[in-house]
């Protein structure tokens, strides 16, 4: 027996909507969650066509082979950066005319396993082991709206379809919980001498996945008590009666971080030579959602988790992406975006985007309108973070430019002078027990 997908019944009617205008085929995403049990799909939003392909609409029979792969898939990985913690892409739909209806699996298959390949290179996480791997794909015939539904498991490339359940349901996420956190980021990352042909990008990747580690290792608090990971998450909130329907369905995260390792675990000090360092600072608000079908706590803190991890990658990115394409000069203080929340209709779910402060409310409501193919309000946009709150520091030789990807190796940087002592700590220490040596054998032979 495959899965089965719960389905908000808001959807169904999006995907009723959707004309295909004399196209042969029109895809987007589906979005929800995942359990252990059945998964959730709380929206679908088309993929949005190139320009160029709205001067030539009619195409003569044009088969499923011509399905931009590498625009669906950049379509998706700009859409998972506007999903707080435990929410993802499912999925694909697509929905074709009756003569492609049995030309469209192979297509598909090609297209969720390329979507998964380009999402999971970016994450500073690793999916585990008992974590749901199958993703679906959903075919519609635009005749006879006859549904077609079938998953892959992306963690197996051998993975063939198996059939699945899609059932349609009212107010699917009006009653989801919400896991609220603000997380102080304080994250130097020196930039090794060794590697300055590296771009400054690669460089903070590299620091940031030493940064995920701690995040995954920390003390999570809900509500200020630390449950254990099978415990219900709802345990003592049931009798609350009085509470308000908001405040019974928010939990406040606090984040303890370890500084000292175990004693079972041996630290080694070592001595780099830098051509300069990036320092991240500031509160970043994260925000995570997870069914309330008797949710459990590890999978609150695992989305609460994986949201922290996935804002401060995504604002990098976006800020190296701002500063390549506007050809931005570099200096030493970059402000990372703000977070920006919008409400979903219907539904206690608030999507994402981020914002820099010269970016004005109308170009982030159009930039949900492109993304998500869903009109909102500006009046909606809840800007979570004051500006400046979260920037990135620089102190940089010229050699190692946001740019650079020459393969020259530049002139190793001079060693200081405590590195020096400490490359010389044993020459020093045997001329120091030489001198106190003589010392003694003088003050004795001279009584």
């Amino acid at each position: 027996m495959g899965r089965t997908y719960i389905v908000e019944e808001t959807v169904g009617q999006y995907l009723s909507s959707i004309s295909l205008q004399g196209k042969p085929f029109v895809s987007g995403l589906l979005i929800g969650q995942c359990s252990s049990q059945k998964d959730y799909v709380i929206l679908a939003t088309r993929t949005p066509p190139k320009e160029e392909q709205n001067d030539n609409v009619k195409q003569p029979r044009a088969k499923l082979d011509n399905l931009d792969e590498e625009w669906a898939t950049e379509h998706a990985s700009q859409v998972s950066r506007m999903l707080p913690g435990g929410l993802v892409v499912l999925g694909i739909f697509i929905i074709t005319t009756l003569e492609l209806a049995d030309d469209f699996q192979n297509a598909l298959r090609r297209l969720i396993f390329s979507m998964e390949k380009s999402m999971s290179r970016k994450r500073l996480w690793n999916v585990t082991e008992d974590e749901v791997s199958e993703r679906v794909t959903l075919h519609i015939c635009s005749s006879t709206k006859k549904i077609s539904c079938r998953t892959y498991d992306v963690q197996d490339p051998k993975s063939s379809a198996r059939p699945a359940d899609w059932k349609y349901q009212s107010r699917v996420s009006a009653s989801w919980l919400s896991l609220d956190c603000t997380v102080h980021v304080n994250i130097h990352i020196p930039l090794s001498a060794t590697s300055v042909s590296y771009t400054l990008e690669k460089n903070t990747k590299s620091g940031l996945t030493r940064w995920a580690k701690q995040i995954e290792n920390g003390v999570y608090l809900i509500n200020g008590q630390v449950k254990g990971n099978d415990c219900d998450l709802l345990e003592g909130q049931k009798k609350s009666r009085g509470n308000t329907q908001a405040t019974a369905h928010s939990f406040d995260v606090r984040v303890l971080t370890q500084l000292l390792l175990n004693s079972d675990h041996r630290s080694t000090a070592t001595v780099q030579i830098c051509s300069g360092s990036v320092n991240l600072r500031g509160n970043v608000k994260c925000r995570a959602y997870i069914h309330s079908n008797r949710p459990k706590v590890k999978d609150a803190v695992q989305a609460v988790k994986r949201d922290i991890l996935n804002t401060v990658a995504d604002r990098c990115e976006i800020l190296f992406e701002d500063l390549l394409l506007n050809e931005i000069p570099e200096k030493k203080n970059y402000e990372l975006p703000q977070r920006v929340f919008v409400p979903l209709p219907g539904s206690t779910v608030m999507l994402c985007d981020y914002k820099f402060g010269d970016e004005s409310a109308e170009e982030i409501r159009d930039h949900f309108s492109e993304m998500l193919d869903h009109e909102i309000q500006i009046e909606d946009l809840e800007i979570a973070e004051e500006v400046n709150t979260a920037c990135m520091t620089s102190s940089v030789n010229s050699e190692a430019s946001l740019t650079n990807t020459s393969e020259e190796q530049p002139e190793q940087p001079k060693k200081t002078i405590g590195v020096k002592i400490q490359q010389n700590i044993g020459v020093i220490t045997a001329l120091a027990v030489a001198v106190l040596a003589a010392g003694i054998s003088f003050h004795y032979f001279s009584d």
